[in-house]
């Protein structure tokens, strides 16, 4: 009667997601000295299913269909040496391989690999380099893992496996350029500084119908903030492909999205090269960096100069190589999530730089409503602070208000794919951008990642820095006369991670702003998800394929009611 008391008690404290079977399970992993002569630094991971629909790499999320994976750090971890996974070995969503029922199993290693950085602020700090995949962990080239094997855990015996390492995801093949779209890479001074080696930012660059036949036009520059483009999505010169095979959307409910997408991508060439589309150039940035897929176009103390980079590196330098106007009027920014928060932090950090920002379902731009906590005022970020009871916090809901996943376990997935930060998942990067550099070159923690205590100091320096809606609030009176006019946000109502709450606390001080009105706009989406970017006509599933067309109207009367005297607004308008 104790032990299932405690066991209870343990379960309503969050402390544990299952009750442990008591199976003693270990598992070795190695790597074949034919993958890696030399010794290794990385995250090593074990991923158990019990489904082989997939490779357990792939089945790694946040919902309820995830499977299991558990971590550990290597350092110099030699070829042929075998690393322990055993019952002390942290897992997702099971704390430990002895909660692992007994049964059969699909399971695989993965080393993600990491590199030796020497920064300029002389930490020395290992990071896993992005390689032209978007830092994404189970698909990164050079990437040492196993094929997936099928296994049983059986109850009463000691489980002891062997795992090796004897697979490398290959290299990615560059994207090729194209009438419209070019691929740009160029060393960024700033950056290479800072992280102590040669670092690159690129760009994907839709070019207007017409660009070689008008050598004399000048054009607008649209900037198209977001996660990492392998090259520029959403456009298509061809027809849908009519051998294609219908695929399903869970996200969205949707049989066939996979078609939708290529006809609407094939809608917007159709558009882009119509006699009536305004002639732009449109990019979207690659900015993956050690941490994850984009830098959220800002400096930052851990990931460095990111937004000077963006600003005054990579945009001059395509100003000038594709013929665009190069002035501040003729400069626009819109995104949605990640993008939509750097849309917005770009147009705040740099408002003498761009006319104008269309930010649809940013990430948080109060932290008093970081999704559903203030980080100023909760003192755990997982559970409603209260003397008596464990409420968990949610962290993804649909637009029903049913819940999918917590705080406290979608954090408990980043801290097993990565230590200090290393995970390259969403709650880390915010983390690596906005927190000041620790004792030991990483980000400090805005919270510990395993109890949910929030560090109310980190919370401070985030304030000062990155809080948008705060900073406006502080020096509207220099930064009002600059933003007017240029500042437009949307959102869901119901988005999937409560982005709403912090546009709540923006429009309301937005709305009451004087001396001057801010004139922009705020807007949400009736019962919408996330990535609702301001289309009351069509569905989420279909509106957020149309973010390149949304804008445009507005983008035009803005140029026209702020160009200054005498500006180029013809040469374009072929």
């Amino acid at each position: 009667m104790e032990k299932f008391a405690l066991l209870l008690s343990l379960l309503f404290c969050g402390q544990i997601l299952a009750a442990p079977t008591g199976n003693e399970v270990e598992f070795s992993l190695s790597f074949t000295k034919s993958q890696s002569a030399k010794a290794l630094d990385g995250r090593l991971l074990l991923l158990l299913s019990n489904n082989d629909e997939k490779e357990p790499r792939f089945q790694i999320v946040d919902g309820a269909e995830t499977q299991l994976a558990f971590g550990i750090d290597v350092e110099n971890l030699q070829p042929g040496k075998k690393a322990t996974f055993d019952g002390k070995v942290a897992g997702y969503p099971l704390r430990s391989l002895a909660d692992v029922p007994p049964g059969e199993y699909w399971v695989q290693g993965l080393l993600h690999i990491y590199e030796t950085f020497q920064r300029a602020d002389g930490h020395v700090v290992r990071l896993p380099m992005d390689r032209g995949e978007g830092q994404q962990w189970n698909k990164a080239p050079g990437n040492l893992y196993s094929l997936s094997q099928k296994i049983t855990i059986t109850t009463g015996i000691k489980n002891k496996f062997n795992i090796v390492l004897d697979q490398k995801i290959p290299p990615i093949e560059p994207p090729q350029d194209t009438r419209y779209i070019k691929h740009i890479k160029m060393k960024s001074q700033l950056l290479s500084e800072f992280w102590g080696r040669p670092m690159e930012i690129g760009a994907c660059i839709l070019l207007p119908q017409g660009f070689d036949e008008h050598p004399e036009a000048r054009y607008p520059l649209i900037i198209n903030h977001g996660h990492f483009p392998y090259t520029f999505g959403g456009f298509r010169t061809d027809p849908p492909d009519p051998d294609l095979e219908p695929d399903y959307s869970v996200r969205f409910d949707v049989h066939g999205y996979n078609r939708i997408q290529q006809e609407y991508a094939f809608q917007f060439y159709q558009e882009w090269s119509g006699p009536d589309f305004p002639r732009f150039v449109i990019i979207e940035i690659q900015h993956a960096n050690p941490y994850y897929d984009d830098s959220y176009a800002v400096n930052s103390q851990n990931l460095g100069p990111y937004g000077d980079a963006i600003t005054y590196e990579l945009i001059p330098y395509i100003e000038k190589k594709f013929h665009c106007l190069g002035k501040p009027w003729s400069r626009f920014l819109y995104g949605g999530s990640t993008g939509g928060w750097e849309a917005l932090a770009a147009q705040v950090f740099y408002p003498d730089e761009y006319n104008g920002c269309f930010a649809a379902c940013p990430d948080p731009i109060d932290f008093r409503a970081y999704t559903v906590v203030n980080i100023y005022e909760h003192k755990n970020a997982y559970f409603v602070d209260s003397a008596f009871k464990k409420t968990a916090r949610p962290g993804f809901r649909n637009y029903l208000g049913e819940v999918k996943a917590t705080l406290q376990e979608m954090n408990q997935r980043e801290l097993v794919l990565g230590s200090k930060s290393r995970s390259g998942r969403q709650w880390d990067i915010w983390e690596a951008v906005y927190s000041p550099v620790g004792k030991d070159g990483y980000p400090q923690r805005i919270w510990d990642k395993v109890t949910g205590e929030i560090d109310h100091k980190v919370a401070e320096f985030w304030r000062e820095n990155y809080d948008i809606g705060y900073i406006l609030q502080r020096d509207w009176k220099t930064l009002g006369p600059k933003l007017k006019g240029k500042l437009r946000i949307y959102c869901g109502d119901m988005d999937n991670y409560y982005l709403n709450n912090a546009v709540y606390l923006m429009e309301d001080f937005l709305k009451n702003t004087k001396n001057p009105f801010y004139a922009g706009e705020v807007d949400y989406g009736d019962r919408a998800e996330h990535c609702w970017n301001g289309d009351h006509s069509r569905p989420n599933a279909l509106s957020r394929l149309r973010y390149h067309q949304m804008y445009v109207d507005k983008i035009l009367k803005r140029m026209q009611e702020s160009a200054p005297q005498g500006a180029d607004l013809t040469s374009w308008r072929y």
